[in-house]
């Protein structure tokens, strides 16, 4: 698929900033219910949220600070809907019993699964597929939002079209967005840059033009040093040549003459963009 457009682009800017914005109200009301913003919890709360309590007072205390514990369980329980929705959107959202799903049949087993919505059952779904992205016993996975908390994501989420869920870069501009206020802030206030702030200031995904050129000029050039006349390069606009008609970056000699012998490992692999 084609990367995002530019007017998409600010749409889901605009979209994800406001989502954070209303996962992180949600995520103060949820934690306050539980009582994790005070030594003693409430009367009357579950055995359940009474363990659960326990788990989230110890994860703030990891983190540094309860404000960051908000940053967390907002970020899980956005993300899942997110994912979610791209799932969905690209016929990949699963069923327990492994067939794929739409947004709208999960909305008819939401009854049947115990949930309010078909969001939410997307969101389990989407949890379970993805266990090494939302591990199921994170404490912050498993804190539920009022209605009105998740009715907000929902809403902000449904008002995005489908199409932007399947271009190839929108996943690397979610996880950037994420980032853009909580970015101004830091980059405002001119304090030093701390742990905390690290990874707003520097979390930044590569373009597809920049993926491109990278590509081109490494398994392109590769593959133009064995095949000249192959006719794949009508397609490799940023495949670049020295003047003697080889590629510039060179032709990898000891890289293995066959495609299926080639492997990589980015060590940084970010959302994709290189796949």
């Amino acid at each position: 698929m084609p990367p995002l457009p530019k007017d998409q682009r600010r749409l889901l800017e605009t979209t994800v900033v406001a989502a954070r914005d209303a996962a992180e109200d949600a995520a103060r009301a949820a934690l306050r219910a539980l009582s994790v913003d005070r030594d003693e919890a409430h009367t009357g709360i579950s055995d359940h949220d009474r363990a659960l309590r326990v788990a989230l007072r110890a994860q703030a205390r990891q983190l540094g600070d309860l404000e960051l514990l908000v940053a967390q369980v907002a970020y899980e329980q956005s993300h899942r809907m997110l994912f979610a929705r791209f799932l969905a959107e690209n016929d990949l959202l699963m069923h327990l019993s492994g067939v794929p799903v739409t947004l709208e049949e999960c909305a008819d087993l939401a009854a049947s699964e115990g949930e309010p919505d078909g969001w939410m059952v997307a969101a389990r779904y989407a949890a379970r597929m993805l266990p090494g992205i939302f591990p199921l016993e994170d404490p912050s996975s498993r804190v539920r939002f009022a209605r009105e908390g998740t009715a907000a994501l929902e809403q902000l989420l449904a008002g995005l079209p489908p199409e932007l869920f399947r271009a190839d870069d929108s996943l690397g501009w979610v996880y950037q967005f994420w980032q853009t206020k909580k970015k101004k802030e830091v980059n405002a206030s001119e304090r030093k840059i701390g742990a905390a702030d690290l990874a707003p200031v520097t979390q930044l995904f590569t373009e597809h033009y920049m993926v491109a050129f990278l590509l081109e000029n490494s398994l392109g050039a590769w593959w133009a040093g064995r095949h000249p006349k192959s006719p794949l390069f009508g397609d490799l606009p940023y495949l670049r040549y020295a003047d003697d008609g080889t590629p510039a970056a060179g032709t990898f000699d000891r890289w293995p003459d066959r495609v299926a012998d080639v492997t990589m490992m980015d060590p940084c692999c970010g959302s994709g963009h290189f796949r």
